[in-house]
C-alpha cells in the first residue's frame, strides 16, 4: 500500500543550519495496517507525514502510494488520494462555512471544479449517514457554522471530513493532542470506528505510548530522522510502557527525554 523506500530529507543543507531530518528510512504499510510512529521531539515523525503529502520534498529516496511513485507529485495531487487530520483542531475546517459545506469540499476533493456545483440531496443523505457514527448529533445541524462548534467537535466534523472520499492513506498527526483527556479519548474511539468501518490505511504520529502500543496493528519509534524500533504481532501485544521505554534506551543509546512522552502514560 505505502513504501517509503530510503527516504532522507535535509532542511537547509549546506549552511549553518543544516538540519538532517530524516537518514535513509524505510517503511512498509500493507493495506489495512493502522501504524503508531513515536519518539522524542524532534525525531522526524512529523517529517515523515509531510514528505508523504508532497508538504516537503524528499532529498532522496522514494515514495510508492499503491505501487505509483509519488515522490515527485505536487502536493495537490497527492491530496486526492489522502486524508490528514492536524493536531489544531481549527486547521481542517472553515469556521464560516456550515458543516454541510465543510464536507461537500471534502467529498469533491481532487474532482475537477465546475460552475454549477451545489449540495444535492443525494450528498446530504450521504452527510448525516455519516454524521451519525460521530455520536454528537451533528447530523441535524447541516446549516451551522462550523465556528459554532466546540474544538472536540471540530476535530471530529475533521475526521470525518479526511475519510468521507475514502482516502487511500489517512494520516494523523497528534489528533488528540490538543484536546482534553476526555474529549481526546471520544475523538481516538471515532477513530478506530471510521477506519475499522471503511478499512482504511492509517499512519498516526502520537506521543502517548499507552495509545501507541494499543492503537492499531504495529508501533514504529524514531530517534534522531531513524526508525529504530518497529513492534507489531505477539512482541507488540506483551510490551508494556516501561519495557518500550527500555527498548528505546536499549536501541537509541539514550533515555527518553521529552516530557510529553513520560507524561502520556
Amino acid at each position: 500500500m505505502l513504501k517509503i523506500l530510503r527516504v532522507s530529507k535535509i532542511f537547509n543543507p549546506g549552511s549553518i543550519n543544516e538540519k538532517v531530518a530524516l537518514q535513509n528510512i524505510s517503511l512498509h504499510l500493507q493495506p489495512g495496517d493502522v501504524v503508531n510512529i513515536i519518539g522524542s521531539n524532534g525525531a522526524g515523525k512529523t517529517t515523515v507525514l509531510n514528505v508523504v503529502t508532497g508538504a516537503c520534498p524528499v532529498n532522496a529516496g522514494a515514495i510508492l502510494l499503491k505501487g505509483q511513485a509519488i515522490q515527485s507529485l505536487p502536493e495537490h495531487i497527492r491530496a486526492a488520494k489522502m486524508g490528514r487530520v492536524f493536531q489544531d483542531p481549527l486547521m481542517g475546517t472553515a469556521a464560516t462555512m456550515t458543516i454541510e459545506e465543510n464536507l461537500a469540499l471534502a467529498l469533491r476533493r481532487g474532482s475537477r471544479r465546475r460552475i454549477r456545483w451545489g449540495i444535492t440531496t443525494k450528498d446530504r443523505a450521504l452527510f448525516r449517514e455519516r454524521l451519525s457514527l460521530l455520536g454528537l448529533e451533528l447530523e441535524n445541524r447541516l446549516k451551522d457554522k462550523v465556528g459554532l462548534l466546540s474544538g472536540g467537535q471540530r476535530q471530529a466534523l475533521t475526521l470525518l471530513m479526511a475519510t468521507i472520499a475514502t482516502p487511500q492513506l489517512l494520516l494523523l498527526d497528534e489528533h488528540t493532542a490538543a484536546l482534553d483527556p476526555k474529549t481526546g479519548e471520544k475523538v481516538l474511539k471515532l477513530t478506530a470506528k471510521i477506519i475499522k468501518a471503511f478499512q482504511l490505511t492509517t499512519l498516526m504520529v502520537t506521543h502517548n505510548l499507552e495509545q501507541a502500543l494499543q492503537f492499531g496493528n504495529r508501533t514504529v519509534m524514531m530517534h534522531e530522522g531513524r526508525i529504530i524500533l518497529d513492534l507489531k504481532g505477539e512482541r507488540r501485544q506483551r510490551t508494556s510502557v516501561k519495557e518500550l521505554l527500555a527498548l528505546f534506551q536499549q536501541a537509541s543509546g539514550k533515555t527518553m527525554d521529552c516530557d510529553r512522552l513520560l507524561l502520556a502514560k
